[in-house]
Parts: structure tokens; C-alpha cells; sequence
């Protein structure tokens, strides 16, 4: 697999390389669905920083991801998307956060995030 997942605690963190092809992000869309049910993960973090593109599928299968990972209990939440991806997304109709999904600058800022969401969890990383 071309995208490292780190478990850190309660939360998984998969950082997306630039070169990935639509069948390396659909393997990871089933690996970390898997995960969080092996790891009983209660966040997903997707950091995007290295991403120069997001085309319409990447977008979708980002969503799509977002949507499963929480229909297994976890909250996932986008991190790092660039400047000039975002000026892309948006002239292209892209937005992730019309469907709900969570974002955030970056790691530092999706973790807080995660945490103070997760205090109702019972349990802490």
C-alpha cells in the first residue's frame, strides 16, 4: 500500500502521497474502514498535504470514506489542504464541506479537533 497509517492512540492517520492512482485510493478507502473496526479507532485523519490535485474521484472517494468511516463510529476529519488545491476545488465545484465533511488546516488543529469531540467517547488518547 502506497499510504502509510499510523494508529496513534484512539485515532488512525492516513497521509496521502501525491502520486496515487483511483484503484490506491479505493484499496485505501477499504483498508481503513477495516481498521477502525480491528482498532476500535474512534478518528480518522486524513492529511492531504501532499496532494497537488483533487480531481472529482478523489474528492468523491475522500467523501465516500468519510461517510463509511463513520458509519463504522468514528469521526474522520481532512487535514492540509493546500492553497492552491482549494482555489481548484472551489472553481470546480468541489467543496467536501457541503456533504458534511470535517476540515482542518492541519494535524495539530484535526487532533483538538478529534479530542474535544471525543470527550462524550468514555475514553481518551
Amino acid at each position: 500500500m502506497k499510504t502509510p497509517i499510523l494508529k496513534q492512540g484512539p485515532y488512525l492517520i492516513a497521509s496521502l502521497q501525491d502520486e496515487l492512482t483511483d484503484t490506491d485510493l479505493l484499496q485505501l478507502q477499504d483498508t481503513l474502514v477495516e481498521q477502525v473496526g480491528r482498532f476500535r479507532s474512534r478518528g480518522v485523519i486524513l492529511d492531504v498535504t501532499m496532494l497537488d490535485v483533487m480531481d472529482s474521484f478523489a474528492t468523491r472517494t475522500l467523501r465516500n470514506m468519510v461517510q463509511a468511516v463513520s458509519l463504522r463510529g468514528a469521526e474522520a476529519v481532512i487535514v492540509g489542504i493546500r492553497p492552491e488545491v482549494a482555489f481548484a476545488m472551489v472553481q470546480l465545484g468541489l467543496d467536501l464541506r457541503l456533504s458534511g465533511v470535517q476540515t482542518t488546516l492541519d494535524l495539530e488543529e484535526a487532533l483538538v479537533m478529534l479530542d474535544h469531540q471525543g470527550q462524550g467517547w468514555g475514553r481518551h488518547g
